[in-house]
């Protein structure tokens, strides 16, 4: 959608009142009325220069460049309304509008501005007939208002958001209605919802969803549960403000966060609903009162009193049509609860940041920025903070909380300033309103009202579980936290989850694990400082770390690791960070190679251009000259690959001498066939394609004695494909070809998916451009499978090489400028078959003249990877299809 207003934007918006009934009349009927009201709508708006950019059921919105043709057309809609003759089944079709103005970007055809907030409430406030303007409308439109119209000044009303009472105006014309009843707001409903200091922002879809579970007859009790800071009170406010007409004898906020003692839970419950307490039998006196009432309870923070679940229950049970909605962090545990669990705020991804406009949906952004302009005006998301500001919501684990503290130190801080302090979170996070309680004015505050309420066994495995950065499995969790059995550690990580301390979710092969914010983490981590068990659970987790490597890989063939054990490994990937960072700083490095060797098929399929990896293998080769020559020369091997892939053919060549030199200290065939092959490599990265040749001949024979059958074809394919590119096809391709099929017997998928591509490339160089079109396809797709985003890159690469053979060289351009932007963004310093690649480039190259070249080029450099693969497989499709013609 083109054309769309921003800036100060003047909305409106309309809904049909009634409309749910109507439907439920005549379906028929109510279609064709409902066609035709669109139609009136959308003639007005459009009379008036506006966009109508989202219809949602029977509610319009639309948006107009200024406020006086948003009154003009929200006039001239209801006048077309008013006269329209509708089928007298339905009756008078009755629309209500409201009318309101507020800073507004269009992103994607829509918007997400804060003041559409305030508007939704505003039209829920009016009645069908009804056109209702806010205060910053009227300011803007009272001077150019159509002729004969005028505004009544309906005064200042509480609406549903829960912020500041707004000053509403009335549109009135003679042919209009004019007279009607009080306006629907906190006003009109008894009830006591706090009024808010700021604006509601963001979670409107779980308002919605608490609001649906809360209208549901079969849900009396829902606890809306969740970690300090994530927001619970304010989506329970909103939730209780839209269910306001739901419950005629009011809805009650009853705030128990300062309650240690649930006997007083029935004298706050009655105090806030006005019963006044006279001697004994609050409990039952309360129920009494309740008992005819249809009525919504708010009650705030049970978790210091969840022993008071019996008391709600009880009330329950003796007046069927109150419900409550409460609360915690941690359920009530009463029967017949449903429980909300209230998650933080989506973020986006650090690695491929939207663009601003984008990036500024995220409702943690949009509560940054709101909250920081609050105390600098001027404050904005530009191209110079925006990954800052990206940044601080993620280490912040998007908790509202937590983002509004550090929003206010923008006032003296830039955000790139800001997140640079913030590598310790808790000691920044500080200085909230006064006017807020004590537990929400530092998040250090927020988190310590929960943790001492834990028992001391809890608050001992609380923070022991702190010393896992990337969460874990029970059975982790036991290892490190309890080595001599004496914590009960299943029964108290319930309990921390019950209590909002830990999150569980799914880890690989469904495995639960258990994960803590990285705010009441660090909190955690201050705990076990401050009990002096830091040195030993880390040292804990540093063995368990070395047990598990050996646990996945307890002997060696290389290529064959299992693919649940490289998805545990990542998921383990934090962990094994702190281990090494641990195990290296205290001078045990040889248990650092140790590990790596262990799991060096996980680093092989997943992280070999990994600059971290390649940091702790020097860092502890350098501090282990002594270490088993085993683990030694897998170092070196790893190296090896890695120098070669981010182009260092003289560093891989030396580590691959250096690993040779130590696995004939081992006399292991096995070894040495696996370090014949890295020199084989290292003079393949030099480009000497017979030294290659030769290492990976001498590597086969001593695979084959050391019984690696897989990767004794893997070798056999590296040699086949040096044939290949040598130009000895008639050598080269058989070769291939007997490899592959012995490794889909083998079911080996990570070779798999490697000598795919080497076949797809022979066959591109036998002119079998059919045949390299199905190869480079399969390989696309089972390296989408296994995750292997180097070999699907060459495959796309492959498939311009067959683009570029069909005479569509421009195409061809595009596909590799694609690859390389791919290649870029996701960190990898080379792709798969790279001597293919270069050749393919090369030749496109040729094909064009300078400007066609750099055209496609750059055309594919602003493709996404998806629409390259896609554009890709759509050239092998057309190969295919004509070879099958």
């Amino acid at each position: 959608m083109t054309g769309l207003p921003s800036g100060t934007v003047t909305f409106l918006f309309t809904d049909i009142e009634g409309s749910t009934a109507l439907w439920e009349r005549d379906r028929a009927a109510m279609q064709t009325a409902m066609d035709r009201h669109l139609v009136l709508l959308d003639a007005a708006i459009a009379s008036h220069y506006g966009i109508h950019f989202k219809t949602v059921g029977d509610a319009v919105q639309a948006a107009f460049p200024t406020a006086p043709d948003a009154v003009a057309a929200a006039l001239d809609a209801q006048r077309a309304l008013c006269q329209e003759s509708w089928p007298e089944r339905l009756g008078p079709l009755r629309v209500r509008v409201a009318v309101h103005t507020a800073a507004a970007t269009p992103q994607d055809g829509d918007y997400l501005a804060p003041g559409l907030n305030r508007l939704a409430r505003l039209l829920a406030a009016a009645h069908g007939g009804q056109v209702l303007l806010s205060l910053a409308t009227q300011d803007l439109a009272r001077d150019s208002l159509p002729p004969g119209a005028s505004l009544r000044d309906l005064g200042e009303h509480p609406l549903r958001d829960l912020y500041r009472p707004e000053r509403v105006f009335q549109l009135l014309y003679p042919d209009l209605p004019a007279d009607f009843p009080p306006i629907r707001t906190l006003a009109t409903h008894p009830n006591n919802l706090p009024l808010q200091p700021t604006p509601f922002l963001g979670r409107e879809d779980q308002v919605r969803q608490v609001v649906g579970l809360v209208s549901r007859d079969d849900v009396r009790l829902l606890t809306v549960t969740g970690p300090g800071g994530v927001g619970k009170t304010r989506v329970a406010l909103q939730a209780a403000a839209d269910l306001l007409e739901a419950f005629p004898d009011g809805t009650w906020f009853v705030d128990l966060s300062t309650l240690t003692d649930a006997s007083l839970v029935p004298s706050t419950i009655a105090d806030a609903l006005g019963v006044h307490e006279e001697g004994s039998g609050i409990a039952n006196r309360l129920a009494a009162m309740l008992a005819g009432k249809r009525l919504l309870l708010v009650l705030d923070n049970v978790e210091r009193v969840v022993d008071a679940a019996s008391l709600v229950a009880d009330l329950l049970a003796r007046a069927p049509g109150v419900k409550v909605l409460a609360t915690s962090r941690t359920p009530l545990h009463a029967y017949g609860e449903r429980e909300f669990p209230l998650p933080p705020f989506p973020m986006p991804d650090l690695t491929h940041l939207p663009s601003i406009e984008a990036l500024s949906q995220y409702d943690a952004v949009r509560l940054f920025v709101e909250r920081a302009q609050a105390v600098k005006p001027d404050f904005a998301v530009t191209n110079a903070n925006a990954p800052a500001v990206a940044e601080i919501c993620h280490r912040l684990d998007g908790l509202p909380l937590a983002i509004e503290l550090a929003a206010a130190f923008v006032k003296v801080l830039p955000p790139q300033a800001l997140l640079k302090r913030l590598e310790k979170r808790l000691p920044l996070l500080t200085g909230g309103a006064r006017t807020l309680p004590a537990r929400q004015q530092t998040m250090r505050n927020t988190i310590a009202w929960s943790h001492d309420f834990l028992t001391p066994e809890e608050q001992t495995l609380f923070r022991r579980l702190a010393v896992f950065p990337g969460g874990c499995t029970i059975a982790a969790a036991e290892a490190v936290t309890s080595g001599d059995g004496t914590l009960e550690v299943f029964s108290g990580m319930a309990a921390l989850v019950d209590k909002s301390l830990l999150r569980q979710e799914a880890g690989s092969e469904g495995e639960p694990r258990f994960r803590m914010l990285e705010t009441v983490r660090e909190f955690g981590q201050e705990q076990l400082e401050a009990s002096g068990e830091m040195e030993e659970t880390q040292r804990r987790l540093a063995d368990w770390c070395v047990s598990l490597a050996e646990e996945v890989q307890p002997a060696f063939p290389a290529g064959t690791m299992q693919p649940r054990w490289v998805g545990r490994l990542h998921d383990e990937l934090p962990n094994l960070r702190a281990a090494v960072t641990w195990l290296l700083d205290h001078g045990e490095a040889t248990q650092v190679l140790r590990l790596v060797a262990a799991t060096e098929d996980y680093w092989l399929q997943q992280h070999t251009s990994n600059v971290e990896l390649h940091r702790w293998l020097e860092t502890a080769l350098a501090q282990a000259p002594n270490a088993p020559a085993r683990d030694r020369a897998l170092a070196h091997w790893l190296l090896t690959l890695m120098n070669g892939l981010k182009g260092d053919a003289e560093q891989a060549e030396l580590h691959s001498q250096q690993a040779l030199v130590a696995a004939q200290a081992t006399d292991d065939p096995n070894l040495l066939g696996v370090v014949q092959y890295a020199v084989g490599m290292s003079w393949n990265y030099r480009g000497d394609l017979d030294r290659a040749a030769a290492a990976f001949t001498e590597a086969i024979g001593f695979l084959r004695q050391g019984g690696n059958e897989s990767f004794v074809w893997c070798v056999q394919a590296e040699l086949a494909d040096k044939l290949v590119l040598r130009g000895d096809l008639e050598a080269g391709v058989p070769m291939l070809d007997e490899a592959l099929t012995r490794l889909r017997q083998i079911s080996s998928e990570w070779f798999v998916v490697l000598v795919i591509a080497q076949r797809g490339y022979a066959a591109l160089r036998q002119g079998d451009l059919p045949g390299a079109a199905r190869w480079f396809t399969e390989s696309i797709n089972l390296a989408r499978t296994v995750q292997q985003t180097r070999v699907l890159l060459s495959g796309v690469t492959g498939l311009a090489g067959v683009a570029l053979t069909e005479g569509q060289a421009e195409r061809a351009a595009r596909l590799l400028g694609a690859v390389e932007t791919a290649r870029e963004a996701l960190g990898l310093l080379q792709i798969e078959n790279a001597h293919h690649a270069e050749r393919i480039l090369a030749d496109t190259r040729a094909a064009l003249e300078a400007a066609e070249y750099e055209r496609g080029w750059s055309a594919g450099r602003m493709l996404p990877l998806e629409a390259a693969v896609a554009e890709a497989l759509a050239v092998a499709n057309g190969v295919l299809t004509e070879a099958r013609d």
